[in-house]
């Protein structure tokens, strides 16, 4: 790639005024403007995300080279939460400073979170509770999910060790459901990772590039208010009858905690939603359906439960409560990848973590998306079709969500 001249460079430690041509106003709407683009068309989940960035950041205007591309990739598909938004805030911060990455998180995020409050509006207005197509929808998460666990296990199990990880914690997850059950089986996950896999050798890397180092003081400022908010978010529910402290509180844990990409939250939103009758099965499962036919981030999720739980306002405190710990997790972690990204216990428990999110995504597609969705030999069969669209014939999600609606209406009819 040629050398990128430094006016078109973002050479700047977050919060400190950056070498570029644009004036910052100017450098802001460019964002917004670009990442506003790639939200309306990056269709295919995480990893397609990843590539439409790299084309249009990297190849396209060269904000970034590849390099420092690749280092904040790394970072963030570690880091719990939505990676791809992750990756696209940590570009926008580079570019135009820490305004610069609520910026971009804004552009990727709206198109689809707008497209999914519409839908939940619309679910409150009419009874589709029967309809054919919302049983469609449930087939298609029946696809969606299976065809996620088959990358993911491929990827992430890779030894006994971690399979036998993986399958203890399904059953766990199966057998004990409670408020903080997914959250302590991820933790003692992590321990037994350390302890089984501490020995092996760690992955070198080259050090994350100069121009993405966040200050430490803030880095550490960005970390202390993630566990602040961990601990007082739960008290302040507990001690509030006010429903949005409760559901900012359910859904800032859950994006605190998901690790694996964007089809993990699944489990984790499906007990805090459900289990206090915010949300129906039927309603949860035709959003998770719905989500894989517009293009942006699968955490926009949050945003269509939270305007069925509590209309409009309800859907803004549950998008910002579940993406806020990526953007402190960016922000904090930045200063200390180098150290961390070569610690052996780190990367021991790290696998153990991603088996054990195996493990629970496997415990969910049996309860609820199964058992919701799979009624009959009908079902199956189109469950299948759907399912070797994705894994064999590698046709995009929306082609998928189209099929199953039009599969369940059909099935209605026989």
């Amino acid at each position: 790639m040629e050398n990128v001249p430094v006016s078109k460079q973002a050479h700047s430690v977050v919060g400190q005024e950056q070498p570029v041509r644009l004036g910052k106003g100017a450098a802001l709407l460019e964002v917004l403007r670009v990442s506003t683009k790639l939200g309306l068309t990056s269709f295919g989940g995480p990893i397609a995300h990843l590539g439409y960035f790299h084309n249009e950041y990297v190849r396209r205007r060269q904000w970034m080279d590849e390099r420092s591309y690749a280092d904040l990739v790394a970072l963030c598909q570690l880091l719990p939460g939505p990676a791809s938004s992750q990756v696209g805030i940590g570009i926008g911060i580079a570019r135009a400073g820490l305004l610069g990455g609520v910026v971009a998180w804004l552009g990727f995020t709206l198109p689809s979170l707008i497209a999914l409050i519409g839908f939940a509006l619309l679910m409150q207005g009419f009874d589709l509770g029967a309809a054919g197509w919302i049983h469609g929808l449930k087939i298609v998460a029946v696809a969606v999910v299976a065809h996620a666990l088959l990358g993911m296990g491929q990827k992430l199990l890779t030894d006994r060790a971690r399979i036998a990880i993986a399958v203890i914690t399904m059953s766990a997850a199966l057998l004990w459901q409670t408020s903080y059950s997914q959250v302590l089986l991820i933790a003692a996950a992590g321990a037994m990772g350390v302890w089984l896999f501490h020995n092996r050798q760690a992955e070198q890397k080259q050090p994350v590039s100069d121009h993405m180092q966040t200050s430490r003081r803030l880095g550490l400022a960005c970390l202390a208010a993630l566990g602040a908010l961990l601990v007082l978010l739960p008290l302040l529910s507990s001690w509030s009858s006010n429903l949005w402290v409760d559901l900012f509180d359910r859904f800032y844990r859950a994006g605190a905690f998901v690790f694996g990409g964007g089809h993990v939250v699944l489990p984790l939103l499906e007990h805090e939603v459900m289990a206090n009758g915010w949300v129906s099965q039927q309603d949860f499962l035709a959003g998770y359906g719905v989500t894989q036919a517009v293009p942006g981030p699968l955490f926009t999720f949050a945003g269509y439960l939270g305007a069925i739980a509590g209309g409009l306002p309800g859907a803004i405190v549950a998008t910002v409560a579940i993406f806020l710990p990526a953007f402190l997790l960016v922000v904090g972690v930045l200063p200390f990848w180098s150290q961390l990204r070569s610690s052996p216990r780190m990367q021991g428990a790290l696998a153990g973590i991603n088996a054990a999110v195996v493990g629970i995504l496997l415990a969910t597609l049996y309860d609820p998306i199964w058992t919701s969705a799979i009624g009959g030999g009908g079902d199956f069969a189109l469950a299948v079709i759907l399912f070797s669209m994705l894994a064999y014939w590698k046709l995009p999600p929306w082609t998928v969500v189209l099929v199953g609606v039009a599969g369940g209406v059909g099935l209605g009819w026989l």
